[in-house]
């Protein structure tokens, strides 16, 4: 019983210390995830492609070919 006490308590000593001292993790540098709907650049090719569909007609784009 002393024993299984005992590699209870090493076992918690080394994930404490694994969350101490492992690897790190980088956050975001705003501090959020930006989807692919919330990107500005995103938002602009496809504003881009919308208007030069309704421009040209049905002519294929790059992406449809």
């Amino acid at each position: 019983m002393l024993y299984l006490l005992a590699l209870i308590g090493v076992v918690t000593v080394l994930v404490l210390l694994w969350k101490a001292f492992g690897p790190v993790t980088k956050a975001p540098v705003n501090g959020r995830v930006t989807g692919p709907d919330d990107d500005p650049e995103f938002l602009w090719r496809v504003n881009r492609d919308v208007h030069r569909k309704h421009t040209d007609g049905d002519t294929p784009t790059d992406s449809e070919s």
